[in-house]
């Protein structure tokens, strides 16, 4: 975690949206950056009670792509949960 926490840093302390942008079109492929996208979709359509099936067939990918995701949403302790539940609400 260390190797990361120079360039964590770095994401931390930048606040403008569009600069955001700017700093990840510079330092990530476009692919990286399709991938990430991607994760986040992916996380929400799962944080929104869609089935892994569903979510595998609207993206055309497989269900392996989509578990790690499911499993994290389900750990109680899971900073992702909290993340979504703040910005899109729970599903309480």
């Amino acid at each position: 975690m260390d190797r990361h926490l120079d360039i964590l840093k770095v994401f931390a302390e930048i606040r403008d949206p569009g600069e955001m942008e700017t700093f990840c079109r510079e330092i990530f492929s476009p692919r990286e950056l399709n991938d990430l996208a991607l994760r986040w979709q992916l996380l929400k359509e799962l944080h929104e009670g869609c089935s892994q099936r569903q979510i595998a067939a609207r993206h055309r990918i497989s269900l392996c792509k989509i578990t790690r995701g499911s499993k994290l949403l389900k750990k109680e302790s899971s900073f992702t949960k909290k993340i979504l539940d703040a910005y899109y609400g729970g599903k309480d």
